[in-house]
């Protein structure tokens, strides 16, 4: 039926939070086929998640395709089956969850055509804007979901029901980052959050979120580490990440230009020109030190987002 690639994706970026993400060249593939008898569903994930994901219906992205039709996927006449290739660690500040909500909105728009009558369905038939707006509904923000569908560097804002969203241009460059062995679950993280902030940690942020968008366009690496900082979120989340404050010291003295939470973490993400083995590595004794164990990518960032194409 329908396959979508999608990448993984870092969010906030330091102080652009909720509103601001970036695709990276990691990738999870999901595939959906109707086939087998009415009413089976049957799951199969390889790759990143394989022993932890569930492999029935409790699988996320079943669950969500299930809430969004309703009853109306009772009317489907065939079995389910949902593949996932995943390169995208799980629960690490990577946007994994994403992709399934991206994936899952996806699929239901397809099926929505598959019980119009439409068996046939092509990939210019979805509505990409149409998706997008209903997975950062699912999501509550957009700053994953946005650049894991459009690729590359992405604003992006809710808007009287509607989303408005600018895919701005940047210089090149390649990350690290580094992912420990912690459960620290987007759920988590946003409890953690104050219920009110001051004026001047507000104007503190937009400051230097702007500043952070200029420093990726023109590739101003001192402009980037002067401005990648934030009072909004990450002083409330770090200190409950064993090792994040560490990693994040560790990655600058091996030569990162800045470094941040990845999303809500409990990944740390360093910008670097070079010596990213270095920095992973430092970044992995830090986690280490601290009890963790920690592994790390070096990805592009990348301009592509998601692509969707029929399975023959």
């Amino acid at each position: 039926m329908i396959q979508i690639r999608i990448p993984a994706t870092t969010a906030n970026l330091g102080p652009g939070f909720d509103c601001m993400g970036l695709a990276l060249d990691l990738w999870n593939t999901f595939e959906l086929r109707l086939e087998g008898p009415k009413g089976d569903v049957q799951v199969h994930v390889i790759g990143e998640g394989e022993n932890k994901l569930p492999a029935d219906s409790s699988n996320l992205v079943i669950q969500l395709i299930k809430e969004r039709l309703g009853m109306r996927y009772e009317g489907l006449d065939k079995g389910v089956l949902l593949r996932c290739h995943a390169g995208v660690p799980c629960a690490s500040g990577l946007g994994s969850s994403s992709t399934a909500v991206l994936a899952a909105t996806t699929f239901t728009h397809a099926l929505e055509l598959y019980l119009s009558g439409i068996s046939d369905i092509e990939p210019e038939m979805l509505d990409r804007h149409q998706i997008l707006r209903d997975a950062m509904l699912v999501e509550g923000h957009g700053d994953n979901v946005g650049p894991a569908m459009e690729g590359g560097l992405l604003l992006i804002m809710p808007n009287n029901g509607d989303i408005i969203y600018k895919k701005v241009p940047f210089s090149k460059f390649r990350v690290v980052v580094c992912v420990p062995e912690f459960d620290y679950f987007t759920s988590q993280a946003r409890a953690r959050l104050p219920k009110t902030v001051s004026y001047a940690d507000a104007i503190f942020n937009l400051g230097r979120a702007m500043f952070v968008l200029q420093a990726l366009q023109e590739g101003d690496d001192a402009l980037l580490r002067s401005a990648c900082e934030d009072r909004l979120h990450e002083p409330y989340r770090l200190p409950d990440i064993p090792g994040a404050i560490e990693a994040k010291g560790a990655a600058l003295r091996a030569g990162a230009v800045a470094v941040a939470l990845s999303g809500a973490g409990p990944g740390v993400i360093a910008f670097a020109r070079e010596s990213h083995a270095d920095i992973g590595r430092a970044m992995q004794a830090a986690f280490r030190e601290a009890g963790l164990t920690a592994r790390w990518w070096a990805p592009d960032a990348t301009n592509d987002g998601a692509t969707i194409r029929r399975l023959p």
